[in-house]
């Protein structure tokens, strides 16, 4: 029978999957460009968004700027696929980033590869559900002002489907993003044709006029103007998060896999350039105005605009303008935009815990993060992503500019250290190839990873001086806080390898002297006989009861009992003039290990077996103090005697029954 925490285990996740079912068959092309696309893809519903308000504090003239600066970001991108199409030629066992960087730039580059990525998987969660939250109040205007509680349920609920393994269908994967991408290019496409013919609408924001900040009374000109236009950049370098995602996951693709990995790649670029200008541009099209506080820096006709208006994202300002609002195709857009931004944030449950589980066999996280739960996901890295991304949105009430702010930094860290890595590598293929023909393609590939590296170093440096002060520093101070946790953690796990590992002075056959087994005598009971049996059976050399004398009375009622029931085993008596039960046990061993340093103590401990959460409040605590306290004296082992209560019949698990010797309260001691 199982208990009620197993049984909400069982409805919440489901019943355990066999290990053979985590063999599945490759990845196909088709299915994956889908699935490792939806992180950068997703990034079409916040990062116009972030380029246009940031532009916004320069007045409305400088927000025409945004398709410009949307060019620059898709140059990069552009730059960067193409060399990571090198890196997965080199690379095609999915160790991505991290493997690059630990390979040809040493373990300290991939722990803080590692460490950034970490930082950076969070924060998509975190990003990701809070921009669908707002396309959800989009949707249903009532909701306007719960936003955290919105982003947490989606957090939730992605959660619940991960510990279950539902997200391993890959159809169910692909079909949201192929439709995400296809519905917003039939919107691109009509909005570029209403243009053309003059019969293009505006959004529901274009009558507003945008407050520009007093920092910038000129708008874009000057050194403040330059700053500006790079703070834009750097907040709309969001959109080219989730690239390193196909590296990271070429091992699962169909062969031929670097090939097909490299085709998913350029195929991503293709996508994200053309919906991320397409939108920017048409945004401008309809004169989509969007602010950090808009009852601050927008009005209208001179006043302050309607008290009950909700600024919704570009992608949902721009569906309302092409298609209308209340239309079929503005719901359409919303919907499939909340499906892509979920898809986003289910690729870093994917590949937080993947890449933690890597970091926890490589003794960089700990070792409970690398094992598979009962539906063979990494059940601790999947609960631990949930509860720092729930922290986060409730931290910023999924405010999804003050979050961008956080993000980029740890994906370009990587970035900049993956390129350096793949030029190291480059370098030293160089030096063993003497064939001319395969040289001249290893220059190739080192000079686009030496364009990448040089652009991804500029945008880092872009990133942090611009955005440092506006919140990027705690990104920063995460990634350095998680960097030295990891290398203490490593170097622990090391030493404690060092010290475990058996040399030509250990010997498997050595035996002790002698055993000298103690029971522990609280109060003469059926436990403490069970304990007197289970020692006696061992057969030890020698075998004695200990009462430790906290209350006199109780002393002599158990001496007394003792002698009444004849039990054959001596029993000593230790005074406790402070009424402490493991000092005067302590010292009893050990003036046991001065006589006879080489005798073996075995101390049973009668313990009970409960089946109510309380009952373990009221028992065994005694038991668990003195274990604790033994457990650090050397030659000394504790056998913990269970004796089951009633109460654990009801609660009693199967796994537990063919698990853990459990005596029965009827059987005779």
């Amino acid at each position: 029978m199982l208990s009620f925490l197993d049984a909400l285990k069982r409805i919440l996740v489901g019943r355990p999957f066999r290990t053979e079912r985590l063999k599945q068959a490759p990845l196909r092309k088709r299915l994956a460009l889908p699935i490792f696309s939806a992180s950068a893809l997703s990034s079409i519903a916040y990062a116009p968004d972030e380029v246009m308000l940031t532009l916004a504090l320069a007045g409305s003239a400088a927000m025409s700027f945004s398709p410009s600066v949307g060019l620059a970001i898709m140059v990069v991108l552009l730059v960067i696929i193409a060399s990571y199409r090198q890196s997965v030629k080199a690379y095609p066992s999915g160790g991505g980033d991290y493997q690059i960087a630990s390979v040809n730039l040493g373990p300290r580059a991939g722990t803080t590869v590692a460490a950034a990525l970490l930082v950076d998987f969070v924060l998509t969660v975190a990003v990701s559900i809070s921009s669908a939250s707002h396309y959800v109040i989009a949707a249903f205007p009532a909701l306007a002002g719960h936003q955290a509680w919105v982003a947490t349920a989606g957090v939730v609920i992605l959660t619940v489907l991960n510990l279950r393994g539902s997200g391993r269908s890959k159809l169910g994967a692909a079909a949201p993003v192929y439709l995400f991408i296809g519905v917003v290019l039939v919107m691109l496409a009509l909005g570029g044709l209403y243009a053309a013919t003059g019969t293009l609408g505006t959004s529901p924001s274009a009558g507003f006029t945008v407050v520009p900040d007093p920092d910038y009374p000129h708008g874009l000109t000057g050194l403040a103007g330059v700053l500006l236009v790079l703070r834009a950049f750097s907040t709309g370098s969001a959109a080219l998060t989730g690239v390193e995602v196909p590296i990271s996951n070429v091992h699962i693709l169909a062969a031929p896999k670097a090939r097909n990995a490299a085709k998913v790649l350029a195929l991503l670029g293709l996508f994200a350039a053309i919906l991320t200008l397409g939108t920017m541009y048409l945004a401008r099209a309809v004169k989509v105005n969007v602010v950090e506080d808009p009852t601050q820096d927008l009005m209208f006709n001179g006043g302050p605009i309607p008290a009950d208006y909700i600024q919704n994202p570009v992608l949902g300002q721009l569906a309302e303008a092409i298609f209308g609002g209340a239309s079929l195709g503005f719901y359409l857009v919303l919907a499939l935009t909340v499906a892509v931004l979920l898809m986003a944030a289910h690729t870093s449950f994917n590949s937080f815990p993947n890449l933690a589980s890597h970091l926890a066999t490589d003794g960089y996280l700990p070792r409970q993060l690398r094992t598979r739960g009962d539906r063979l996901g990494f059940s601790n890295g999947i609960l631990s992503l949930s509860i720092a991304a729930i922290v986060l949105i409730w931290l910023f009430n999924a405010d999804v500019p003050t979050l961008i702010q956080l993000y980029v930094v740890g994906v370009f860290v990587s970035f900049t250290l993956s390129q350096l890595g793949m030029i190291k590598h480059w370098g030293r293929e160089l030096a063993q190839t003497p064939d001319k023909r395969v040289r001249a393609r290893i220059h190739r590939s080192r000079m686009l990873n030496i364009a990448g590296f040089l652009m991804t170093a500029a945008v880092l440096v872009i990133v942090l001086g611009t955005r440092l002060i506006h919140g990027a520093w705690l990104a920063v101070l995460g990634i350095a806080v998680l960097f030295i946790l990891m290398d203490a953690l490593h170097r622990h796990y090391v030493d404690v390898d060092g010290e475990l590992a058996i040399d030509e002075r250990d010997s498997a056959t050595a035996l002790p002297a002698r055993v000298h087994a103690l029971v522990l005598v609280s109060s003469v009971r059926k436990p403490v006989l069970r304990a007197l049996s289970f020692a006696r059976a061992s057969r030890p050399s020698k075998i004695d009861a200990i009462v430790v004398d906290a209350d006199s009375e109780q002393t002599e009622a158990t001496l007394a009992k003792w002698a009444e029931l004849g039990i054959p085993v001596p029993i000593t008596v230790l005074a406790s003039p402070y009424r402490e039960i493991s000092a005067p046990l302590i010292e009893h061993i050990r003036s046991i290990k001065r006589d006879s340093p080489r005798d073996l103590v075995v101390v049973y401990i009668p313990e009970y077996v409960v089946g109510r959460w309380w009952e373990q409040l009221v028992h065994n605590q005694t038991a668990m103090r003195i274990k604790n306290r033994l457990h650090y004296e050397p030659g000394v082992v504790v056998a913990s005697v269970p004796w089951r209560l009633a109460s654990s019949d009801s609660s009693m698990s199967l796994g537990s029954l063919n698990s853990t010797p459990i005596s029965n309260p009827k059987d005779k001691p």
